[in-house]
Protein backbone atom coordinates (compact mmCIF):
# COMPACT_ATOMS: atom_id res chain seq x y z
CA UNK A 1 0.00 0.00 0.00
CA UNK A 2 1.43 3.47 -1.33
CA UNK A 3 0.76 6.80 0.05
CA UNK A 4 -0.33 9.02 -2.60
CA UNK A 5 1.70 11.89 -3.18
CA UNK A 6 -0.15 15.34 -3.92
CA UNK A 7 0.62 18.62 -5.70
CA UNK A 8 0.49 22.12 -4.74
CA UNK A 9 -0.91 24.35 -7.61
CA UNK A 10 -0.73 28.24 -4.94
CA UNK A 11 2.79 29.00 -6.75
CA UNK A 12 0.44 29.60 -10.07
CA UNK A 13 2.41 29.39 -13.13
CA UNK A 14 3.47 26.49 -15.02
CA UNK A 15 3.51 23.29 -12.75
CA UNK A 16 4.61 19.51 -13.06
CA UNK A 17 2.01 17.54 -11.17
CA UNK A 18 2.90 14.66 -8.90
CA UNK A 19 1.76 11.61 -11.30
CA UNK A 20 0.82 8.14 -8.70
CA UNK A 21 0.45 4.69 -10.64
CA UNK A 22 -2.07 2.88 -8.37
CA UNK A 23 -1.41 -0.67 -6.64
CA UNK A 24 -4.15 -2.90 -5.37
CA UNK A 25 -4.23 -0.03 -2.18
CA UNK A 26 -3.23 2.84 -1.89
CA UNK A 27 -3.91 5.93 0.81
CA UNK A 28 -5.22 8.66 -0.59
CA UNK A 29 -3.62 11.97 2.50
CA UNK A 30 -5.65 15.06 1.69
CA UNK A 31 -5.90 18.01 4.70
CA UNK A 32 -9.74 18.96 4.57
CA UNK A 33 -9.00 22.54 5.50
CA UNK A 34 -7.44 22.66 2.19
CA UNK A 35 -9.89 24.60 -0.18
CA UNK A 36 -10.49 23.28 -3.56
CA UNK A 37 -8.40 19.83 -3.80
CA UNK A 38 -9.08 17.59 -7.08
CA UNK A 39 -8.25 14.36 -7.48
CA UNK A 40 -7.46 13.43 -10.94
CA UNK A 41 -7.77 9.55 -12.48
CA UNK A 42 -6.52 8.07 -15.83
CA UNK A 43 -7.02 5.19 -17.23
CA UNK A 44 -3.95 3.98 -19.80
CA UNK A 45 -4.53 0.69 -19.27
CA UNK A 46 -6.04 -1.93 -21.86
CA UNK A 47 -9.33 -2.12 -20.18
CA UNK A 48 -11.78 -0.64 -17.58
CA UNK A 49 -11.38 -0.46 -14.00
CA UNK A 50 -13.91 0.42 -11.32
CA UNK A 51 -11.77 2.08 -8.39
CA UNK A 52 -13.59 2.37 -4.85
CA UNK A 53 -12.45 5.46 -2.67
CA UNK A 54 -13.29 4.84 1.03
CA UNK A 55 -12.71 6.99 3.88
CA UNK A 56 -11.90 4.63 7.76
CA UNK A 57 -14.48 6.69 9.59
CA UNK A 58 -17.09 7.36 6.91
CA UNK A 59 -20.33 5.05 7.42
CA UNK A 60 -23.62 7.35 7.81
CA UNK A 61 -24.50 11.22 7.41
CA UNK A 62 -28.05 11.90 9.09
CA UNK A 63 -30.32 13.67 6.35
CA UNK A 64 -33.11 15.39 7.76
CA UNK A 65 -36.68 13.87 6.84
CA UNK A 66 -34.71 10.99 5.57
CA UNK A 67 -32.37 9.59 8.15
CA UNK A 68 -29.39 7.99 7.72
CA UNK A 69 -27.75 7.55 4.73
CA UNK A 70 -24.74 5.63 4.02
CA UNK A 71 -21.91 7.21 2.63
CA UNK A 72 -18.78 4.60 2.44
CA UNK A 73 -17.19 3.86 -0.02
CA UNK A 74 -17.19 6.44 -2.80
CA UNK A 75 -18.06 4.27 -6.35
CA UNK A 76 -16.25 6.25 -8.75
CA UNK A 77 -17.79 4.10 -11.74
CA UNK A 78 -16.14 2.23 -14.58
CA UNK A 79 -13.55 4.34 -16.05
CA UNK A 80 -12.78 3.41 -19.30
CA UNK A 81 -9.54 2.72 -21.21
CA UNK A 82 -8.01 5.84 -22.02
CA UNK A 83 -10.47 7.53 -19.80
CA UNK A 84 -10.41 9.93 -17.31
CA UNK A 85 -12.31 11.06 -14.34
CA UNK A 86 -12.15 14.43 -11.83
CA UNK A 87 -13.13 13.93 -8.46
CA UNK A 88 -13.75 17.57 -6.39
CA UNK A 89 -12.55 16.41 -2.79
CA UNK A 90 -14.50 18.99 -1.31
CA UNK A 91 -17.67 17.96 -2.47
CA UNK A 92 -17.57 14.33 -1.22
CA UNK A 93 -15.91 15.48 1.93
CA UNK A 94 -18.64 13.10 4.03
CA UNK A 95 -17.09 9.62 2.17
CA UNK A 96 -13.52 10.34 3.34
CA UNK A 97 -13.35 10.52 6.67
CA UNK A 98 -10.17 9.13 8.45
CA UNK A 99 -7.57 7.15 6.45
CA UNK A 100 -9.04 6.99 2.79
CA UNK A 101 -8.05 4.03 0.27
CA UNK A 102 -8.47 3.33 -2.87
CA UNK A 103 -8.51 0.06 -4.17
CA UNK A 104 -9.57 -1.53 -7.35
CA UNK A 105 -7.64 0.65 -9.31
CA UNK A 106 -4.48 -0.62 -9.98
CA UNK A 107 -2.67 0.44 -12.78
CA UNK A 108 -4.64 3.84 -12.75
CA UNK A 109 -2.66 7.35 -12.95
CA UNK A 110 -3.75 9.16 -9.45
CA UNK A 111 -2.79 12.90 -9.43
CA UNK A 112 -4.22 15.36 -6.47
CA UNK A 113 -4.46 18.63 -7.05
CA UNK A 114 -4.52 21.27 -4.27
CA UNK A 115 -3.80 24.90 -3.23
CA UNK A 116 -2.47 24.49 -0.12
Amino acid sequence: MATLNNTSIKGGGVITPVENTLSASDTLVWDQNTPGAILVLRNPTGGALSPSIAGAQSSNVAVPGVGPVSVNPLAVGSIAAGATRVIPLDSRREFLQGVITITGGTGLIATILHYG
